[in-house]
């Protein structure tokens, strides 16, 4: 196994475990998961906090979404792509902040130079721009439908979904309800 598969391993075993145990995991816990020995965790990472880093790089990356979205059949109903394509960005909006929950809640709280800041809003808007386009690719079959753009319909889209993940409260909508809304408005056909 190269150097990076063994790394990409192990931050695979590790993010279950920082989820529900945060920074306050240990080695041995890690390489049970693993299924290597302790030495192999500090041959492949320098430390800890490296590997931790690797660990929120990975969950951070949009490449699990891009693919569910990607997987999406195009032929379906416009209303049942977007549902898929919400329940995917949720479980990976989810599974982002678990995992930063986790850490943040057992003291791992880093404080990134100015240069890592901005490297951070770079990937951010990289990894934005990715999903955009592959919310594009559900519209654009209904394109000649659409009363706008499908680029700006999936903008509309991407901020009333994640907009809406910041209030949750106890009646808050479902997928469904919030596809529905989205696609035929507050107000009832007269």
């Amino acid at each position: 196994m190269s150097a990076e598969d063994r790394r990409a391993m192990i931050v695979h075993a590790v993010l279950p475990l920082l989820m529900e145990h945060g920074a306050n995991v240990t080695s041995s816990q890690i390489a049970r998961a693993a299924g290597i020995g302790e030495g192999t965790i500090f041959r492949a990472f320098k430390d800890k906090d490296e590997l931790f880093d690797a660990c929120t790089a990975e969950a951070l990356r949009p490449d699990h979404v891009l693919d569910a979205i990607a997987e999406i059949p195009v032929d379906q109903p416009l209303e049942d792509r977007l549902v898929e394509a919400a329940e995917a960005l949720g479980a990976h909006l989810e599974r982002m902040g678990a995992l930063m929950g986790a850490l943040h809640a057992s003291g791992r709280v880093k404080h990134r130079d100015p240069e890592q800041r901005g490297k951070g809003k770079s990937r951010r808007r990289e990894s934005t721009a990715a999903i955009r386009a592959a919310m594009v690719e559900l519209f654009t079959p209904e394109k000649d439908r659409l009363r706008l753009p499908p680029e700006q319909l999936a903008t509309i889209f991407l901020t009333l979904l994640f907009g809406g993940r910041r209030m949750a409260q106890d009646d808050a909508p479902s997928t469904r309800q919030v596809v529905d809304f989205f696609l035929h408005g507050a107000v009832e056909a007269e």
